[in-house]
């Protein structure tokens, strides 16, 4: 288990992993697959799995076993809605 100061850094350790934040957090209810990811960010295939991998492992991203898979911002994770909360003030999203 991390603790509060390396689970910042994890999480928010690329331009990535704050894009996806970013947009999952805009439509909190939506899930998205990867290719929408993708679309939505910018980023390359190889970039979103990585990103998605370490964000779902956190327990920042929720991840749906449809086919395809789809991702959702995990809401209940108490530092997910802080950190939400300070893209809101910062105008991020």
């Amino acid at each position: 288990m991390l603790n509060a100061d390396e689970e910042l850094e994890v999480g928010l350790g690329s331009v990535g992993k704050l894009r996806i934040m970013r947009v999952l957090a805009r439509r909190k209810e939506e899930a998205y697959t990867k290719y929408a990811l993708e679309r939505a960010t910018g980023l390359k295939p190889v970039d979103i799995r990585s990103d998605l991998k370490s964000l779902t492992l956190m327990k920042w991203v929720k991840e749906y076993p449809y086919r395809p898979k789809k991702y959702k911002i995990n809401m209940d994770n108490p530092t997910v809605a802080y950190l939400i909360d300070f893209f809101i003030k910062a105008r991020y999203v």
